[in-house]
């Protein structure tokens, strides 16, 4: 006698919907967060208690009328050009970067810059007004995130390192 193919999907399909309702609902069990409000006279404190007894805790969205802390405003060295402030200011944001090798390694070749891991370098081009290509312009950003900046005009051949406190020093 032939057993019945039919009767055996059937059972495995009504087990793998079972399981996966069992692991959506113990999901969003897991992940959703409990509604706490924290009190009028110590805001955000109920919400920290709350985050350090459960980690996946939202913190409790910022008022409207509260102002956000602004960052410290970049002070650009007088010797870039408005490009290269343009450029920075891509770099800030993570782009999109008008060039597909812009936030590309950097490989320091030519050794004119501090020697650091393969990767701690990425170049940006800086536009040049009235060239037909990217132009010699470059700005050179290590480390992820950036932490210290080089400028050159002259395609690689020199380089100038600056902060964005303003200050220049000598690569």
């Amino acid at each position: 006698m032939r057993r019945s193919r039919s009767s055996g999907k059937r059972g495995i399909s009504w087990i793998a919907v079972l399981a996966l309702l069992l692991l959506g609902a113990a999901t969003w069990s897991f992940l959703r967060t409990p509604d706490a409000t924290p009190s009028a006279d110590a805001p955000g404190i109920a919400a920290s208690a709350e985050m350090e007894t459960n980690p996946l805790a939202l913190p409790p969205p910022m008022e409207a009328n509260t102002p956000a802390t602004p960052a410290a405003s970049p002070r650009y060295p007088d010797f870039l050009p408005p490009e290269a402030i343009d450029t920075l200011q891509l770099i800030a944001r993570g782009g999109p970067y008008p060039y597909r090798q812009d936030d590309g390694v950097f490989g320091n070749r030519e050794r004119r810059l501090p020697q650091q891991p393969r990767g701690y370098y990425r170049e940006y081009t800086v536009e040049t007004p009235g060239s037909p290509d990217r132009g010699a312009r470059r700005i050179v950003a290590g480390g992820q995130p950036p932490v210290e900046y080089f400028y050159t005009d002259d395609h690689y051949r020199s380089f100038r390192r600056f902060t964005l406190d303003g200050s220049e020093t000598t690569p």
